[in-house]
């Protein structure tokens, strides 16, 4: 069995009942920590509609706030997650300003890891981390059906 992530009359993804329940309970989480709407709507008869403007305001978002971390548990729990994100906004003609985005963050640095040996770690050069983050988008892409 299957659900189906749509826009439209397009199916953007279309991932098993587990992965899809995963995915829909991570959207919740990103979208409390972020206080923003995801624009993923509610699964019905196995089958979302995504609302574009809503969705590209939650991945500008969401992606901003991964740009300004570098604590090692946050990005390890969060990054497969984040991958997935782009590769929909992708499929629904949401570009994603990976330029803008890797720029240094305006926004203060958020759960930076702090060693007592090192200090604190800022997050990774804005080349690296979206070139890092775009290959694992890409990686996952190509092993979500549509």
């Amino acid at each position: 069995m299957s659900q189906y992530f749509d826009l439209g009359d397009e199916t953007l993804w279309n991932p098993s009942n587990g992965a899809s329940r995963m995915f829909q309970r991570q959207v919740a989480v990103f979208e409390s920590e972020l206080e923003l709407p995801s624009g993923i709507g509610p699964m019905e008869n196995d089958e979302c509609q995504i609302h574009p403007a809503t969705y590209k305001a939650f991945v500008k978002a969401l992606l901003a706030q991964h740009r300004r971390t570098s604590h090692a548990i946050v990005l390890a729990r969060s990054e497969d997650f984040i991958a997935k994100v782009p590769v929909l906004a992708e499929r629904a003609g949401i570009g994603v300003d990976w330029a803008e985005l890797g720029a240094t963050p305006e926004a203060p640095n958020e759960d930076v890891k702090v060693s007592a040996v090192t200090g604190m770690s800022i997050p990774a050069e804005g080349g690296a981390w979206g070139a890092g983050l775009r290959e694992k988008a890409r990686e996952l892409g190509r092993r979500m059906p549509r």
